[in-house]
Order: C-alpha cells, then structure tokens, then sequence
C-alpha cells in the first residue's frame, strides 16, 4: 500500500481531469480548475510542456495562464475536433515529471515614497505598519504563474492574505517601469510604463523586458 500521507496513482489521475473549450476557430482552451494554486498551475506548465515536445505542424503558439492553457493552431491544417482529440490522448504526465525546473530570482525592491505612493494605504489595509506591510510582502518565495498583460508582466503569488488589497478603483493612466504592485492576491512588476490599476507599493531598477 501507499503511504497514507501519498495520492494513490488513480488519486493523482482524477486531479489532472481539464475540459477543453474553443476559442474561435483557431484556438483551443484547456482548462484544469477554477482557482489560482500552484498545483493546478503545475499542471498547467506540465501540459504546456508536453503540448510543445510533440512538435506538431501548424501549432502558433501555446500560452499558458494561471489555471488554463490556449493553444493556437492554423485552421487551414487543423480542425478543432482533431486537435481536441490529439491533446486528450497525450500522457498525463505528472507536474514533476513534465514541468521544467525553476530558477530563483531576487528582485530588489524600493519600498514606499515616490517610488511606492500606495504602500502606506496598503498598510492601513492590512493593519500594519509600513515597514511590517514591506517586511511581510518580501517574505514570500513568489511563483511566476503567468506572463501578461503586457510583454513581460509576471504574475507573481500568492501574496499573503493580510495583504490581499483589491485593484484601485481608478487606474493611472501611467505607472512607471518597474514598479511592484499588490491585486488582490497577486503581485507583479510592471515591466514597461503603462496604464495599470494595481496598488503600487514600490519599484525595482532591474529591466525586466528588453524589445531586442
């Protein structure tokens, strides 16, 4: 028997169950669950990987997202029910078998005043003082679950719950690159100026997108 503590083998295929949706008629969007965790997002990245080994013809592009993966195909050599198919009929494999390691990256951080205008609302949020809320937001090993919304923007979390402040209610029509902010519980850098409704809780001199 397995240890009590370890999935059983059936346990563990039932959790990577994902419906498939379409997108248009180029795109297919497969889903594994309706939350943001770093276990659906490690079957996300699995997929996603496994998608790409099979080096299919007329496959654009394979997008993976918090808990989904869309992938992109030219409806001149695809049809959306064959494609649908072949991705069901792929090994199911697990996270640790599939999902490329990962590397750790220290991001430094100007905390508060002209460079994080928010920090002390979020603070006032969480209950905190500023220097607790900076002290607590830096104490999370983050995961990139996702880049979006523009070129290079990691979705990083989860940020703590005490922390968790909800999108400004009006966004800026510019946040400066490099800047750190909260969303609920998701915190990301800002790699390029562009509008954004995050709260802003400081900023980091490292260039995160590079257009060349």
């Amino acid at each position: 028997m397995p240890p009590a503590n370890r999935p059983t083998r059936a346990h563990r295929a039932s959790r990577t169950v994902f419906r498939i949706l379409p997108l248009g008629d180029a795109a297919l969007t497969i889903e594994f669950g309706n939350e943001i965790n770093s276990e659906i997002n490690s079957r996300v990245v699995a997929f996603a990987t496994t998608v790409f080994d099979q080096h299919w013809q007329g496959i654009h592009d394979i997008v993976p997202t918090y808990r989904s993966v869309t992938v992109h195909f030219d409806p001149l050599q695809w049809d959306s029910a064959t494609l649908a198919k072949r991705l069901k009929a792929l090994p199911r494999r697990e996270p640790d078998q599939a999902e490329p390691p990962g590397i750790l990256h220290e991001i430094p951080v100007l905390y508060g005043d002209e460079w994080g205008q928010d920090l002390e609302e979020v603070a006032t949020f969480a209950g905190l003082q500023p220097a607790e809320a900076i002290a607590l937001h830096a104490s999370v090993l983050y995961r990139v679950y996702m880049l979006g919304f523009s070129p290079g923007f990691p979705y990083l979390g989860l940020v703590p719950g005490q922390l968790a402040m909800p999108r400004r209610a009006t966004p800026r029509t510019k946040v400066p690159a490099g800047s750190v902010g909260i969303a609920d519980r998701q915190t990301g850098i800002y790699p390029t100026a562009t509008p954004g409704g995050w709260q802003i809780i400081g900023r980091t001199p490292i260039s995160l997108y590079r257009k060349t």
